[in-house]
């Protein structure tokens, strides 16, 4: 059954070669669903006929969103953690130790009901492509439970063994590091896509989230890294020598983070929501952005630095305090996290890209930073299939 969304008032491809700007808009416009993917777009007066036509009433339609930062399973919630943090106690990684032991102690049906939870909530906001990590379970056992529950749900499955050092290890972190980098590792491939790890004060430094990363790609896993959130560090350096596909945070950065970001394919994957829910400073994307990196837009959701689903929030907050234009946030979000993932199918609507289409309440996808905190999701499409629809 094909699927036709007419009268679009203003139709973001992310094609340039399809329309105006980086963000290839195409205006009085029409887009065709067939087969789960985008079999159409151009001017509607144009349109072809469709077993179905939706009316877009002069609406923006967009790619769905690309979250490519998220630990969603889990259980239990940190509120009091984070009105302590509201009350000027610093954010440090080792509250991650506190959500530890309540996703050990959670049965798979509790985990996957969460997971499941997060994801559709991210759906209903626009966000069509979720990526998952581990880091919540820190033993053989938990952290393979984890990415297998993971694989059920989440688009893209990521190891994260090497998230902070688990409590039973003290401060034993070259023993736990081996152990995240042999059996654990050989545990959890074949659920994931990807192998992260934190390399930060309090979690790993640049040798043992090497020795993990390494150990992983030679898995056949590809590398991602949490980098320079805390403070300036070898993070960053270490994700562009392995050829990471995105450093994640890079909240402090030196000249040489930013040269050496900008001169990779490795992807500076920012996530606003932390800073805004720790009171870090926030990172400086037009930095990036004026020396030639590429950047993307995350949620990084989870229950303790950061506990927001929403893609437009960070859009908001981008635009408003991180000093990127609109067209630039919202290129981040959607086809930044596609670059970050490594995914050619998702983050635009070209004819042959998986059919993820956000019909915002709006005229505009300037209307993201615009209005924030205003829902504005007027209708998804995932896969072709209308989120919220009757089977």
């Amino acid at each position: 059954m094909s699927t036709a969304i007419t009268n679009i008032g203003e139709l973001v491809t992310n094609d340039p070669g399809r329309g105006d700007g980086p963000l290839g808009i195409v205006r009085d416009a029409a887009l065709v669903i067939e087969d789960g993917a985008v079999a159409w777009t151009g001017p509607a007066a144009g349109a072809p006929a469709a077993d179905e036509v939706v009316d877009a009433a002069g609406r923006a339609v967009l790619p769905g969103f690309v979250d490519s930062h998220a630990h969603l399973v889990f259980a239990g919630e940190r509120a009091e953690e984070f009105a302590a943090r509201m009350s000027g106690r610093p954010y440090a990684a080792g509250g991650i130790r506190t959500t530890v032991e309540r996703t050990r102690a959670a049965s798979d049906d509790e985990l996957r009901a969460n997971l499941r939870r997060l994801v559709d909530e991210m759906a209903r906001q626009g966000t069509t492509t979720v990526e998952c990590k581990s880091g919540y379970g820190l033993t053989v056992e938990q952290e393979e439970r984890a990415v297998r529950i993971a694989a059920e749900i989440a688009d893209e499955v990521t190891y994260l063994g090497a998230h902070v050092v688990p409590s039973e290890y003290g401060d034993d972190t070259a023993g736990y590091t081996r152990l995240a980098a042999t059996g654990m590792l050989s545990a959890c491939a074949p659920h994931a896509r990807w192998v992260d790890a934190f390399c930060e004060r309090g979690a790993f430094d640049a040798d043992q989230a090497r020795e993990v990363l390494q150990a992983g790609i030679k898995a056949g896993l590809m590398p991602r890294l949490h980098a320079n959130q805390l403070t300036e560090g070898p993070g960053v350096r270490l994700a562009v020598e392995l050829d990471a596909a995105s450093a994640d945070h890079c909240t402090f950065l030196s000249g040489a983070d930013v040269d050496a970001l900008a001169s990779s394919r490795t992807v500076a994957t920012l996530l606003p929501g932390v800073e805004f829910s720790t009171r870090q400073p926030y990172p400086d994307a037009r930095r990036l952005l004026d020396a030639g990196a590429t950047v993307a837009l995350a949620t990084d959701c989870n229950p303790g630095s950061c506990y927001s689903s929403s893609m437009a929030f960070c859009i908001a907050v981008a635009v408003r305090d991180m000093r990127m234009t609109p067209a630039e946030a919202v290129w981040s979000a959607t086809a930044g996290g596609a670059r970050a993932l490594r995914r050619t199918d998702v983050g635009h609507l070209s004819v042959g890209a998986r059919a993820d289409v956000h019909v915002l309440d709006a005229p505009s996808h300037i209307h993201l930073a615009y209005r924030p905190g205003v829902p504005q999701t007027f209708a998804v499409w995932k896969r072709g299939h209308r989120v919220g629809a009757p089977e």
